[in-house]
């Protein structure tokens, strides 16, 4: 494996809005730099187990065919 390819790795601080403080191993700043997040650990849907939607009900074909099935490509 070449050298100098990975990332460094350190120790820093992640705050969540609400105040809650862990610490974590990431590349991002500096050792023992404070990130804070604008995520609510007691609303997101990551940590209350909610429930995803799915946003492609038709598929994505079927919706290109809905707004431009009229087109058609005729040679010239």
């Amino acid at each position: 494996m070449k050298s100098g390819t990975h990332p460094e790795y350190h120790m820093i601080k992640v705050q969540m809005t609400d105040g809650t403080v862990y610490e974590t191993r990431s590349t991002w700043g500096a050792e023992g730099d404070t990130m804070t997040l604008e995520i609510d650990p007691l609303s997101h849907p990551a940590w209350t187990g909610g429930k995803g939607q799915m946003l492609d009900a038709g598929g994505q074909v079927a919706r290109f065919n809905k707004r431009f099935g009229g087109l058609t490509l005729k040679g010239r």
